[in-house]
């Protein structure tokens, strides 16, 4: 078995398709397809069920996928180690981050973090906190940024930054005109809300938590899987929504939408490392910008 044979492996495992893959790692499909067979008939046994035209990874290729993956990423450390040792002249830095960081606060200190080592690559990846902790766990990525605590004994965490929430209406919503907003008024509402295991919607319910209402009370309406799509049906009428000053910055001052006079609790931005992983120089300085808040934000 070679590490080239689980690269292989690991494209066509999640991407289910032989054809997807080999574009993805620019090999032909017959190289593919020659990898996988070989995988499959030096240890006896299907990774993969042909259902139709298609593949379908099986119960065997499930469970083999998770060790491929700790071995691409040990690997991958070992890379890592060896370029370390020199500068920081060259290099990669894998980062996954959560949506509002990664569209709104982490592009500046990207650019900035270029400025001062234009030889190190970036590979920026984006999903939900609970999405972005779990690629830090499963060694996918070095370095992730997330809104809100992660629970996780594997995971290192450090403050990087803060933001505050915002409960925006339309401007049209009967409790924009109003002095004073309970909790009974939030919790008869409507709300468009992001989608479990994001930092957003954790971050919101904690906050509202402490602004004395219950966010199990809340009437939710629509859950959806992005800021931009939350922001959006607020200013369609559909509700209320809580989201990230960076995100609702713009539709606030086009009118679009009404920031409700509701003060919440600041959130915070948090980094995750793997405690039990190798730290690169590289991950090292870029963290070392974003503590130090060098940038012009």
């Amino acid at each position: 078995m070679t590490l080239e044979q689980l690269r292989i492996f690991i494209a066509v495992a999640e991407r289910e398709h032989v054809t997807a893959a080999s574009q993805a790692l620019n090999l032909t499909q017959s190289a593919v397809s020659n990898a996988i067979a070989a995988l499959e008939e030096r240890y006896g046994l299907k990774l993969f069920d042909r259902v139709g035209r298609g593949i379908v990874l099986n119960e065997y290729g499930r469970l083999f996928l998770a060790e491929a993956r700790a071995v691409m990423a040990r690997a991958g450390q070992a890379e890592a180690l060896l370029a370390d040792l020199g500068t920081l002249k060259t290099g990669h830095l894998s980062i996954y981050a959560s949506q509002t960081i990664a569209s709104y606060w982490l592009p500046e200190r990207l650019a900035q973090f270029r400025l001062l080592y234009p030889a190190i690559t970036l590979d920026v990846q984006i999903g939900n906190s609970h999405e972005v902790a779990e690629a830090v766990i499963q060694g996918q990525c070095e370095v992730g940024l997330v809104e809100g605590v992660v629970s996780h004994p594997l995971l290192q965490q450090e403050c990087i930054g803060q933001d505050h929430l915002t409960i925006i209406a339309y401007p049209t919503h009967p409790l924009v005109h109003k002095t004073s907003i309970t909790a009974d008024d939030l919790s008869q509402a409507v709300w468009v809300m992001r989608e479990q295991g994001s930092g957003t919607r954790s971050s919101f319910e904690d906050a509202l938590m402490q602004a004395g209402c219950c966010a199990a009370s809340l009437n939710v309406g629509m859950t959806l899987p992005s800021n931009e799509a939350v922001l959006n049906a607020t200013q369609n009428g559909v509700g209320l929504a809580g989201l990230s000053e960076y995100v609702v910055r713009t539709a606030l001052a086009a009118g679009q939408v009404v920031a409700l006079d509701v003060p919440l609790a600041p959130r915070f931005f948090q980094s995750l490392r793997h405690r039990e992983r190798y730290h690169t120089r590289t991950a090292q300085a870029f963290l070392a910008l974003l503590q130090t808040g060098r940038t012009n934000a």
